[in-house]
């Protein structure tokens, strides 16, 4: 009886000496501690400013963050961002909110959807302040404090992002606290939290280097004037 023997060719990319391989699994190493150092950073320095809607310090304004449309109306995402923003103001933990998102084309309206729903769950339209250009989240950092004069604000988004708001926002020099609103771990959370490891990555660039937004702009008095008539109306 005539055996076969089943020879397996070895990659070509594979290194052919034991050395070679030991260098090869180093490098992979060395690859993968780099690419989550950036996840690293995020939750070492934002350990402790994450709060919830309960426990987090009375500030003037909320930063809530867009999270897409469906039909023109808040992603559910986005709209439990905007319950907890609501829920912060009817405690009368907040003042303001501005709403940062999406506006770079005509048919698409994040701020607008944002600043709808917030007046129908009970936040008055005056104390809302949109943000049209917050185009990624260091953007809507910079544009907070350069462009509506923001220095202290409580920060809300999903879990899953509110320590890279954190630490963006710091680095823009907005002292700011972070609510992670829970949501569903459906397959919705997890592509955001998977996505969260490569944009890591481009948050400590963007921490580094300091790069100006896609788009700037004059300064905008909305949000001191929504915070002077919070304070008018408190001292009558």
């Amino acid at each position: 009886m005539r055996r076969f023997r089943v020879r397996l060719h070895r990659p070509s990319w594979l290194p052919r000496t034991r050395t070679g391989r030991r260098r090869l699994v180093q490098a992979v190493m060395a690859v993968c501690v780099l690419a989550l150092l950036p996840a690293t950073w995020l939750r070492v320095t934002t350990d402790d400013r994450l709060r919830t809607t309960a426990d987090v310090p009375r500030t003037d304004v909320a930063v809530v963050f867009g999270a897409g449309l469906w039909d023109g109306e808040p992603s559910p995402y986005l709209a439990h961002r905007l319950d907890a923003a609501a829920e912060l103001y009817r405690a009368g933990r907040i003042e303001v909110v501005l709403v940062t998102g999406d506006n770079s084309r005509e048919e698409y309206d994040e701020p607008d959807a944002m600043r709808t729903y917030l007046t129908r769950h009970g936040v008055p339209g005056t104390r809302i302040v949109s943000d049209y250009a917050g185009f990624d989240t260091w953007d809507s950092c910079v544009r907070a404090k350069r462009i509506f004069g923001v220095d202290r604000a409580v920060l809300i988004s999903q879990g899953f992002h509110i320590r890279r708001a954190v630490a963006l926002c710091r680095t823009a020099g907005v002292t700011s606290y972070g609510i992670g609103v829970d949501d569903r771990h459906d397959i919705t959370w997890y592509y955001g939290a998977t996505r969260e490891l490569l944009a890591a990555g481009k948050a400590a660039l963007d921490a580094a280097f300091h790069p100006d937004p896609h788009f700037l702009g004059p300064r905008e008095p909305g949000v001191e004037r929504a915070l002077e008539e919070a304070s008018a109306r408190a001292g009558d």
